[in-house]
């Protein structure tokens, strides 16, 4: 393994495994379900939503990988909850608790039928800054 002696080795790195976590969930055909656990988030509940995808997701017996993000600018709308199918765009979930995120895994995740509280994505990521 290389040694990192750089911004641009370390981003150079960054790229490297990020493209092979991303090939890796996509040749899988796998559900993404990102839960922000920044300060606000972690306050609103988001830990019980991100146990509660974990658990139910692998029950149902759905392919999917659950992760925790830092804040994703929506504050007011915590616990808040980003789900992308495979081959689709992200759709941002806010004000979720556990109804909800069960409404997420039976109606959207299983059939494509989107639920309410969607909030309009109105963020960049850094990729999308470089």
């Amino acid at each position: 393994m290389s040694q990192i002696k750089s911004l641009p080795d370390l981003k150079k790195k960054r790229e490297e495994l990020k493209t092979g976590l991303i090939n890796a969930i996509e040749s899988k055909n796998q559900v993404q379900v990102k839960v922000a656990m920044a300060t606000c988030g972690i306050a609103s509940g988001a830990k019980p939503i991100m146990e509660f995808f974990m658990e139910q997701l692998e029950k149902r017996n759905i392919p999917a990988v659950v992760t925790q993000t830092g804040c994703m600018g929506y504050c007011y709308a915590e616990p808040t909850v980003e789900v992308k199918l495979p081959g689709q765009d992200p759709v941002v979930y806010g004000f979720v608790d556990l109804k909800r995120a069960d409404q997420i895994i039976e109606k959207y995740i299983k059939t494509g039928e989107l639920v309410d509280g969607i909030i309009p994505v109105n963020y960049e990521t850094i990729d999308s800054k470089e």
